[in-house]
C-alpha cells in the first residue's frame, strides 16, 4: 500500500472516530456548595425585602442567580428540616420528626440528637459515591459522633463544627468536632442560657476567646483551597450549615455597633430564653450582616481559586424567624424582635409553625451561564426536593422512592413549572401540626394533640392571599377531604414522633 494511501485510510478512521470520543467525553461535575442559615426569617436579607438589616453579599448572590420566592424549609424547627433536606424524605416519612435529644433512646451518648438509622440514603452519600469530595461544616444535628448518624457515616469525608444543636446556643462553647475528634477552643466557655433581672447589661460579660463563625468560615475557605491544591482535582459537595441568627445573640461587640443606638430603648434580661444583651435588636442586626459576609468570603474564595464559574450555590434557612415569647413581653425567644425588622416579610407565624412565616424562606440559587441572573423564580418547591435536584444538577443517579421532585429544568431553563405533587408536613411537636401545599391552596391543622377541641380545618389560596387571613374552610370540604386521603398515604407511622393524623372535617 503506497504511503499516501495508507495516511488517507488512517485519517479517515480518526475522522469517523473523533465525534464518537467527543460525544462519550464526559462532562466537568459542577462543584455544590450548599448554604443553610439558622432561623432566618423570609424578610431577613435585602433581596427579599429588608430595609433596616444591610446584607450586600446575599443581595449580590441574588443579581447573578434567582431568588426562589415560593420555596418552602423541610420543617418548622432544625433537626426535621435537616433530615428532609439530607434524605429527600418529606416529614410523612422522615425518621426525624422532631428535636429529639440521643440520650433518650441512647443513653451512652451525652450530647447530639436522635441519629438518622445507618441504612437510610442521604443526598451527600450519593455525591460521594459518584466522586465528589464531601464536606460538612457548622450546625449537624442528625445523631451524635459515633452513631449510626454520625456525619462522617452519612456521606462526609470531613465534618467540622456543632454536633449537636443544644450546644450550638452558644457561640463561645468549649469545643467543637472536627470529625471524630473533640477540638478545643475556649478555655472558659459562655453558656448559651443566663438571665440578669436586674442590674446593668453589657455586652462584654457574655463574650469568649474564640468566635465560632470565624472557626467555621476559615474551615471552609481551607477546604476550597485544598480542593483547588490537588493534583487529582474532584468535584466537592460543600455543605455549610451556619448557626447564625439562632439565639442566643453574642455577637462581636464591633459588629453591634455598626447599627443605631437608639434602635433599642429597653435591654433583654433573658426573661424569654437564652442570653441577655443590652442592644437586642442591633445584635440581631449583626448576626444577620455577620451571616452575609460569611457567605461573600466564601464567595470570594470560589473566585480566587477559579472555582466561580463551575459551581452550583444555594443559600436558604432551615425554618422562619424565631417564635413568639412570654405573654405580654416585647421580646421573642433569645430577645428577638421580628416585627420591628418585618423579619417575615408579611406572611403570618415564625419558627414552629406551619403558616407560611414558619415554612417559607428566603432562598437563592446561582450558577453561571446554568441559572439565569438577576430572575425570580415563583415555582413552588421544598427541601424534599433537593437530593433530586443536585443529583440532576451534577449528573449522579437519584435513589428511588424520593418524595422531592428534580427542579433542576425549573432552574437552569426558567421554564414554567408543571403540576407537581403536594408538600406535605407532619409535625408531632408544638401542640401537632399537619400541612399540604396543594397547588395554590395551603390546607392545614394545628392543636391535633389536644384531647379535647383540636384546632379546625384551615384552608388558604395562597396567590390571592399570602397572608392567610380569609380561612376558605367552610368552602372547601372536598379539598380538605383531599387533604385527609394524602395525608393519611403519605404518613407512615414512627413511634419516636407518633401524631394521629386526623380523618374527619
Amino acid at each position: 500500500m503506497r504511503p499516501f494511501q495508507l495516511t488517507s485510510r488512517i485519517l479517515l478512521a480518526v475522522l469517523c472516530v473523533f465525534p464518537a470520543f467527543l460525544k462519550a467525553a464526559p462532562a466537568e461535575k459542577p462543584n455544590i456548595v450548599f448554604i443553610l442559615a439558622d432561623d432566618l426569617g423570609y424578610g431577613d436579607i435585602g433581596c427579599f425585602g429588608q430595609r433596616k438589616i444591610r446584607t450586600p453579599h446575599l443581595d449580590q448572590l441574588a443579581a447573578e442567580g434567582t431568588r426562589l420566592t415560593q420555596h418552602y424549609s423541610g420543617a418548622l424547627v432544625c433537626a426535621p428540616s435537616r433530615c428532609v433536606l439530607m434524605t429527600g424524605k418529606h416529614l410523612g416519612h422522615a425518621e426525624i420528626r422532631g428535636n429529639r435529644q440521643a440520650n433518650l433512646s441512647f443513653p451512652e451518648f451525652k450530647e447530639g440528637q436522635h441519629p438518622i438509622s445507618a441504612e437510610t440514603p442521604t443526598l451527600p452519600g450519593s455525591l460521594r459515591a459518584a466522586g465528589y469530595e464531601t464536606a460538612a461544616i457548622g450546625k449537624w444535628g442528625l445523631g451524635p459522633v459515633g452513631s449510626s448518624g454520625d456525619p462522617n457515616k452519612k456521606g462526609f469525608d470531613l465534618f467540622f463544627g456543632y454536633n449537636c444543636q443544644a450546644i450550638a446556643h452558644s457561640f463561645y462553647p468549649a469545643s467543637l468536632w472536627r470529625n471524630d475528634q473533640r477540638i478545643s477552643i475556649n478555655p472558659k466557655a459562655i453558656p448559651g442560657h443566663l438571665r440578669k433581672p436586674e442590674g446593668e447589661v453589657r455586652m462584654e460579660d457574655y463574650i469568649g476567646q474564640t468566635y465560632t463563625p470565624d472557626l467555621m468560615v476559615k474551615e471552609a475557605v481551607d477546604f476550597i483551597d485544598r480542593q483547588a491544591d490537588r493534583a487529582d482535582r474532584k468535584p466537592f459537595f460543600l455543605y455549610l450549615a451556619f448557626i447564625e441568627p439562632h439565639v442566643a445573640m453574642h455577637p462581636p461587640v464591633k459588629d453591634v455597633e455598626e447599627y443605631p443606638a437608639d434602635w433599642d430603648p429597653q435591654p433583654y434580661r433573658g426573661e424569654c430564653g437564652y442570653l441577655p444583651h443590652p442592644r437586642p435588636r442591633a445584635a440581631y442586626a449583626a448576626m444577620v450582616s455577620g451571616l452575609d459576609r460569611h457567605v461573600g468570603r466564601v464567595m470570594a474564595a470560589l473566585e480566587e481559586k477559579g472555582f466561580g464559574k463551575n459551581t452550583l450555590v444555594i443559600f436558604t434557612s432551615d425554618n422562619g424567624a424565631t417564635h413568639e415569647g412570654k405573654p405580654g413581653s416585647p421580646f421573642h425567644i433569645g430577645g428577638a424582635d421580628p416585627a420591628f425588622f418585618n423579619s417575615n416579610g408579611g406572611l403570618k407565624g415564625y419558627k414552629g409553625s406551619v403558616y407560611e412565616g414558619g415554612l417559607r424562606v428566603p432562598t437563592l440559587v446561582r450558577f453561571p451561564g446554568r441559572i439565569p441572573a438577576g430572575n425570580s423564580q415563583a415555582a413552588p418547591g421544598y427541601f424534599a426536593d433537593w437530593f433530586p435536584t443536585l443529583c440532576a444538577a451534577a449528573g449522579v443517579p437519584t435513589p428511588e422512592n424520593l418524595d422531592g421532585e428534580n427542579l433542576w429544568p425549573i432552574l437552569s431553563s426558567d421554564s414554567p413549572a408543571s403540576t407537581r405533587r403536594p408538600m406535605l408536613w407532619v409535625y408531632p411537636e408544638y401542640g401537632g401540626q399537619v400541612a399540604l401545599r396543594i397547588g395554590d391552596y395551603k390546607v392545614l391543622r394545628r392543636n391535633l394533640n389536644r384531647k379535647k377541641n383540636p384546632g379546625p380545618w384551615e384552608v388558604y389560596h395562597l396567590t390571592e392571599d399570602r397572608e392567610e387571613t380569609n380561612n376558605l374552610a367552610a368552602t372547601k370540604p372536598d379539598l380538605i377531604r383531599q387533604a385527609i386521603e394524602i395525608l393519611r398515604k403519605e404518613s407512615s407511622p414512627n413511634t419516636l414522633f407518633p401524631l394521629a393524623i386526623p380523618d374527619s372535617l
